[in-house]
Formats: structure tokens, C-alpha cells, sequence
């Protein structure tokens, strides 16, 4: 199935909204329809035949700004503040499942009163001090694309302003001796991958927003890539970055490595906004590969293919990409793929290696000895380039799921390799007794696709008819009970998503009572009014 089609037109504004203001994809999307198979597993599932499409724009509650803008237009000019509706609109939230319920049913109450559009980091800094001074609530933004209501603004009462960084958007300085690279912290994904291709270079970050988000979006959210297996996460990409503070600035310098203390950069990366703005990053790169080999195998069973993982990892031959699906997600992924819900004996997954063609060679030949050892067979036909054609659809799927009436949630975690097969199952457990209900079956996928020495990652996927009435009330339920069983497990309560606000209840949980106050000391210091973000990590 082609989830959606897009046409990318050019336009005379360059401030326009990238995002639909509704869901995914750019304003020009069109969303596909739902194939045959998929309609009858939403007969599987318990769903009517609802349509709940969104309101229209004009139909969305907007209050009135509270301000005009005057303040920020003399530091950064008229022309880069807006105030109009379709603008406050598209910074009203993110792209969680509660952000898009409330956008759909046309509440953007939370909008901002001004998106401001500063062109360098001294505008940055400016732009700090004026709301310091006037108590002026900033929330940073990059592409908007948090799903744990990290740019979901708080105004506790106070004038509310978006700083937007689309306009620090270069590659300031390539070192291709070092291999490293400063980047502005408004770049986007595809664009920091073009302008590092004129160097023969890459970053290899592909998280599955890579489309619409931004380097400093990245960074201060601890993203994780769909290659981060081979590439990394961003947290061990950063190499030194620029955070303009309401305090001042705070430079976290760019060396291979230090002994100077605790490391400032990490306080930094994952801040999520609530004590600066990061507005330039220095990354680690590696020369462009030659080639890109990808791969579908698959398992006997979701067990093995762990052992397979846990064995490729700690022998030092995993793939850039190692990606496993449990059996339901594997019958989900048949079905948009292929339009059947034909049943398959075990269960799938991706590998793709990249570098020179001798090395990536050679490097599959050590992972399949390993993957072979554990019951893996190479499958044949094209899944693995049909899922590298796809690696950014499924948001654009939960829109159309949106439009018929289901709750589409995701929730990821890490784990250690001994807990893994047990909190899969008691997080599938928790899930679909939280959300079932007479004549309901919810679905609840999952895959593994960040691994470690010690454990890797689960990414949950979540599918169930909405409770009509009650759409929000339903998955923060499922959510909790979801997170008590990640805590009982001995996992992290986010992997790679962030805290935003989402995660506030269970953080105190995870970092403890001692830990969150040393981040409310540094939040005193470095924002002492009280105005960046707030209510994110729970500052």
C-alpha cells in the first residue's frame, strides 16, 4: 500500500507551515485508502465503520493573542513574526496521539500568542533576554514532531512565545581530516544529508521523522536513528554544541575527548528546551558508503531471533541495521506491503549493512554465520528494499488509521538482554488488558531495533477501536499501565523518545528524587525565571 501521496510545490514563503496542521506530511498530502486486507482487520480489531476525519481549519478554536509581536519585531524584524492563524496553528503541538486528537477536534487553545523566526544566534540571545525580563514563556521548536508533548506549550498564565529555528539552517564548517561537522540547529534531515554529500560525507541519523526534523530537535531529545546500531545514537554523534541560555551562553567545546569534569554536553543533549536553546551542534561523521546492502531474514520464532541479536551484537558483527518484528507486527507489515493476511511459520526481520563493497562483503558473511547459527534463512523476493522504500510511511498510515475511527499510539523502551523476552510479553499483557473491551481485540505490535552489548531496544505499536467519547481517557490508561510494566521489568521509561510531558509521572521513578532535583539546581541557574518550556522533563 502507498500510504499517502504528496506533491512537494515551491512557495513564496519560506515560514510557511512544513507540517500538516492535522497530522503528517506536508500541506499538499493526500491521504491513500486503506486496502481490502487492512479493512478487514479493522473488522478483526472491533471497529466500526466510523469516519472521523478532522475539523476543518477554519473550524479550529483559536483564542485571540494575548500580544502583538511588537517586542521580538525589533530584534529580529516584522517580517519574522507571525501572529497569523494558520502559523500559530502549526506550533500549537506536536504529533502525539494526544496532540492530533486535540488538533483534530479543532482545539488549539494552547497555540502561542507569536512564532518568532530568528536568523542567528545572537537574535537567539536577544530574543531570551527580552522575554526573561518580561516573563514571557519561550518554547523552542524544530520541526514539531515530538510525540510525548515536548513542544506542546504551557503557559501557566503568561504570554506564550515560539521561537521557531528554521532559519539557522547551515552547514557552518565541515572537517573532513576529523571527520566531523558544525551544523546550525535548524537544519533538517534531508538537508544536512545533501550538504554533507558535497564532502563525501554522512551522518547516518535516520530517526522516522528524519523528514521533518531538525539536528537541534535531535539532539535535544536524545534520538535515536533507525542505523544507530552501526551509526549510533545522536547522544554519542555530539562532539560539542552551543546552548544560548537565559543565564548566557553555555559551550559545551568540541574535542575528541576530556577529563574536565562531568561532561556539560550531556546535561545539554535531552533538555528538550527547558534550560536553553541549542543553536549549533559539532557532529562526528564518516565518509559516504560506497554501498548499501538490505536484507529480509527470518526466525523460527521471536525468541531466537533475540538470541540471534543478542549473539550479532556482543560478537561484534551486527548490522547497521538490525531490525526484528514479533509475529504481529510481521502480519500487520504483510498487509500493508503486500495486501494479505496469509500467515507465515516465524518471524521477519531487517538487516543492511553499509561501507566499501568489500568490507560490507564481508561483514554480511560474519552476520549470517551468526544469524544461520540461530535458525535465520535469507527470504526471498525484495523486502528488504521494499522496507528501505517505506522506512518513513507510518506516520503517514496513522493518519489514514485516525480517519477510521482507531487509537494509533507507539511507546519504546530499552532493556537488558536477560529481561527482554519477559517485558515483551508483560508489556503486550498490559497493553491489551488495558484497552479491551466487549467485541474489542486490540493489536499490539512490536519490533527490536537498537541493540547493545548489555540489552536493546522494544518499539510498541498500538492499534484499538476509539472509545468514543473518551478517546484521550483511553490511551493514558493503556499508557499507564504500560509504564508500570517497564518499570517492574527493570526498563527505561523512554529509549529514544524524550520525557517531554508525557513522561513527567514515571521520571522521578527512573532518575530519582535526588537526581530530578539536581536538574530543577541546574534549571534555577541556567533559566531562573522560569520560562523555557516549562513542564517538560518536569521543570
Amino acid at each position: 500500500m502507498s500510504s499517502t501521496t504528496e506533491t512537494r510545490r515551491a512557495t513564496a514563503d519560506p515560514l510557511a507551515p512544513r507540517l500538516r496542521w492535522f497530522g503528517w506530511g506536508g500541506p499538499q498530502t493526500v491521504d491513500a485508502e486503506l486496502p481490502e486486507a487492512a479493512t478487514a482487520l479493522l473488522s478483526e480489531l472491533g471497529a466500526t465503520d466510523r469516519h472521523t476525519p478532522p475539523v476543518d481549519l477554519d473550524d479550529v478554536v483559536l483564542p485571540d493573542p494575548a500580544f502583538d509581536g511588537a517586542g521580538p519585531a525589533e530584534i529580529v524584524g516584522a517580517e519574522f513574526v507571525r501572529t497569523d492563524r494558520a502559523t500559530r496553528i502549526a506550533h500549537a503541538a506536536g504529533r502525539s496521539y494526544l496532540d492530533l486528537l486535540r488538533l483534530r477536534a479543532g482545539d488549539a487553545a494552547d497555540a502561542p500568542d507569536v512564532v518568532v523566526y530568528p536568523a542567528d544566534e545572537a537574535e537567539v540571545a536577544a530574543l531570551l533576554r527580552a522575554c526573561a525580563r518580561s516573563n514571557t514563556v519561550v518554547v523552542p521548536f524544530g520541526g514539531g514532531t515530538s510525540v510525548v508533548g515536548g513542544v506542546s506549550p504551557v503557559r501557566d498564565g503568561r504570554d506564550l512565545v515560539v521561537i521557531d529555528l528554521r532559519r539557522l539552517d547551515r552547514l557552518v564548517c565541515v572537517d573532513v581530516e576529523s571527520q566531523t561537522a558544525t551544523v546550525q540547529a535548524g537544519m533538517l534531515g534531508p538537508a544536512l544529508e545533501a550538504a554533507l554529500e558535497e564532502h563525501g560525507l554522512t551522518l547516518g541519523h535516520h530517526p522516522q521523522s528524519f523528514e521533518y526534523s531538525t539536528v537541534g530537535g535531535w539532539v535535544a531529545t536524545r534520538s535515536a536513528g533507525q542505523a544507530s546500531t552501526g551509526y549510533g545514537r545522536i547522544d554519542e554523534l555530539v562532539l560539542g554544541l552551543r546552548c544560548v541560555t537565559p543565564a548566557g551562553e553555555l559551550v559545551g567545546r568540541t574535542l575528541p575527548a576530556t577529563a574536565a569534569g562531568p561532561d556539560l554536553r550531556q546535561l545539554l543533549i535531552g533538555s528538550e528546551g527547558a534550560l536553553g536553546i541549542i543553536t549549533e551542534v559539532t557532529l562526528r561523521v564518516r565518509p559516504r558508503p560506497a554501498v548499501r546492502h538490505v536484507e529480509a531474514w527470518r526466525f523460527p520464532s521471536f525468541a531466537a531471533g533475540l538470541q540471534a541479536l543478542r549473539a550479532l551484537e556482543q560478537g561484534g558483527v551486527a548490522p547497521d541495521v538490525a531490525r526484528l518484528s514479533d509475529e504481529e507486527e510481521g502480519r500487520l507489515n504483510r498487509l500493508v506491503a503486500a495486501h494479505t493476511a496469509a500467515v507465515e511459520d516465524g518471524v521477519a526481520a531487517i538487516f543492511a549493512w553499509e561501507g566499501e563493497a568489500a568490507t560490507v562483503a564481508a561483514r554480511r558473511e560474519a552476520s549470517a554465520a551468526v544469524a544461520r547459527a540461530h535458525g535465520g534463512s535469507v527470504e526471498e523476493g525484495d523486502g528488504g528494499p521494499m522496507w528501505l522504500a517505506g522506512r518513513y510511511a507510518a506516520p503517514y498510515v496513522r493518519d489514514v488509521l485516525l480517519n477510521r475511527g482507531l487509537l494509533v499510539e507507539t511507546l519504546e523502551t530499552a532493556v537488558a538482554w536477560s529481561g527482554i523476552e519477559a517485558l515483551h510479553a508483560a508489556v503486550g499483557h498490559a497493553l491489551r488488558d488495558a484497552l479491551a473491551e466487549p467485541g474489542v481485540h486490540p493489536l499490539v505490535l512490536c519490533h527490536v531495533s537498537h541493540l547493545y552489548p548489555t540489552g536493546a531496544s522494544l518499539y510498541f505499536t498500538v492499534l484499538a477501536p476509539q472509545r468514543a467519547g473518551d478517546e484521550a481517557g483511553q490511551w493514558k490508561a493503556a499508557k499507564r499501565a504500560a509504564m508500570e510494566a517497564i518499570l517492574a521489568g527493570g526498563a527505561t521509561i523512554t529509549h529514544h523518545h524524550a520525557i517531554g510531558r508525557d513522561h513527567v509521572p514515571w521520571l522521578e521513578r527512573e532518575a530519582g528524587v535526588l537526581g530530578v532535583e539536581t536538574l530543577r539546581a541546574s534549571k534555577a541557574r541556567l533559566d531562573p525565571s522560569g520560562i523555557m518550556n516549562p513542564g517538560v522533563l518536569g521543570l
